[in-house]
């Protein structure tokens, strides 16, 4: 029997592996190890995903916290060194691009142990990002590249992978969202909102395609001063028009307040700032929304599968996908108030999806692991 082990290290990475998790259960081939780092680990940011997504709990947690990006990926480094030296594995898979898969990559690779890399060849060209130098660094040593896009198969071919050791076969995270958007659907949508002793509801103080959804944690956009307060006080003015509903993560939230940006945020009484929500309300949240606002990346795949208008506001995307025949904008911030109102006008950009975007793509992946 073919022994794998699966890395998930950050809240992106759970909605990827859960599919993976599914498709191998029962399967009397392949062994599945489930290694969890721990880079992520507040409960709504990891523990949460494993119960919502009906994954089983971690095997191995290598628990190393938060810290600088080279003390997490020694730490990562220095315990799956451990891990791999303990169960001797044939092949690891890693998703993404977080430092778990840059750092559990370099481990397999100089133990001559096979990588599998899903959501390879995604490129947003910007070296000032630290997932596009664990893109590189991941696929500069990997030996399996599964992909999401056509893209990406381009990008790793001008890269120099040799073109049989590519394999698009469509995206996770839609998998995720298809098996679980009956589920999402049936959640309650009412959140304590921060800061303020009050609640609020689907139905009650906003409703279905009559407010926005933001969501920013970008260190371009919010760890400068100047930059968020430009940020705050365009939702704020945008708040005026329809209802914003902001799942803060909570280094922006830290930083809204370090800055003292609060008092802003308190003079807009649409603007509504809640906590971090697990995978069901966040989905049901966006699902029922008129549009998405964002910097992140997962959310950019995630509209476009719901035909929902989403503005990213970033200089670029490794989600090109997502523009070219999704329903996903590149904008700039000084473009988000005319960009915000096309969409208010019902001339929000709308899309198709992708080809393999099917919710099959676990189905796939796990066949040709079977045949590595």
């Amino acid at each position: 029997m073919k022994k794998l082990i699966l890395v998930a290290g950050a809240r992106p990475n759970f909605m990827k592996i859960a599919p993976l998790m599914h498709a191998l259960k029962g399967n009397v081939n392949i062994q599945p190890i489930l290694v969890h780092t721990g880079q992520h680990y507040d409960v709504k940011m990891s523990g949460q995903f494993f119960d919502e997504l009906n994954i089983p709990q971690p095997d191995i947690n290598l628990e190393v916290g938060s810290a600088s990006h080279a003390v997490q990926t020694a730490r990562i480094m220095e315990g799956f060194e451990k891990v791999c030296l303990a169960e001797n594995p044939d092949c690891i898979l890693v998703v993404g691009d977080v430092n778990s898969t840059a750092a559990c990559s370099l481990v397999a690779a100089k133990l001559g142990v096979k990588i599998i890399h899903y959501e390879a060849g995604l490129r947003s060209r910007d070296r000032s990002m630290p997932e596009e130098i664990n893109r590189l660094v991941t696929d500069a040593i990997a030996d399996v590249f599964i992909t999401t896009s056509i893209d990406a198969d381009e990008n790793l071919l001008n890269e120099g992978v040799d073109k049989s050791k590519i394999f698009m076969f469509g995206n996770l995270m839609i998998d995720s969202l298809v098996e679980q958007m009956q589920k999402a659907l049936n959640t309650n949508l009412s959140f304590p909102l921060l800061n303020k002793n009050k609640t609020i509801g689907l139905g009650v103080d906003f409703f279905e395609k009559q407010y926005g959804v933001l969501t920013f944690h970008r260190p371009n956009n919010v760890d400068n001063a100047a930059s968020l307060a430009k940020l705050v006080q365009l939702w704020g003015e945008i708040s005026e028009q329809i209802p914003l509903i902001f799942p803060v993560h909570p280094r922006t939230y830290k930083n809204i307040q370090n800055f003292g940006l609060q008092t802003i945020i308190d003079g807009f009484p649409q603007l509504f700032f809640i906590e971090s929500l697990g995978y069901h309300q966040f989905i049901h949240l966006v699902s029922k929304s008129k549009f998405a606002l964002t910097d992140s990346g997962g959310i950019q795949e995630e509209t476009t599968y719901m035909n929902i208008p989403c503005l990213t506001v970033r200089p670029n995307t490794e989600r090109p996908i997502t523009i070219w025949e999704g329903s996903n904008k590149l904008i700039k911030t000084e473009e988000i108030a005319v960009e915000v109102q096309q969409i208010l006008s019902g001339n929000g950009k709308t899309g198709t999806n992708p080809k393999f975007w099917d919710g099959k793509t676990a189905e796939r992946i796990v066949d040709l692991i079977e045949e590595l």
